[in-house]
């Protein structure tokens, strides 16, 4: 892969990271704590436990992902973004503009899912 691509990528993961980080922030300033005081009603209380809950799980969801960034980034400096981690054939510059943390080739990527389908 070109220099410029990998700056592109590169830029591109930065200012996801930064999104999410920044995200993160304002919903850590937010208070999400749940006072059962305030709710006036059993069922607002379980409403606001779900909306609770679903929040927890974004946040699981985003920190799992900045993780992704993280490991993608480092891989642009080691020199090793846009390999295939199974088979060691460089990604499609297409793959990666699409999903810039994928670790696997399209074809790779089919195999593993096909192989999770026949757990299922």
């Amino acid at each position: 892969m070109n220099k410029k691509d990998l700056k592109r990528f590169k830029d591109l993961l930065l200012r996801d990271r930064e999104l999410l980080l920044k995200k993160a922030q304002k919903l850590s300033a937010e208070d999400t704590r749940l006072d059962t005081d305030d709710l006036p009603d059993e069922i607002d209380q379980a409403s606001s436990e779900y909306l609770q809950s679903f929040s927890l799980r974004l946040r699981d969801r985003e920190k799992f992902f900045l993780q992704k960034i993280d490991k993608a980034l480092a891989k642009i400096d080691a020199g090793e973004f846009g390999v295939c981690e199974v088979c060691g054939e460089e990604i499609s510059v297409k793959r990666l503009e699409a999903r810039p943390v994928t670790t696997l080739c399209i074809r790779c990527k089919e195999e593993q899912e096909k192989q999770e389908k026949s757990y299922t």
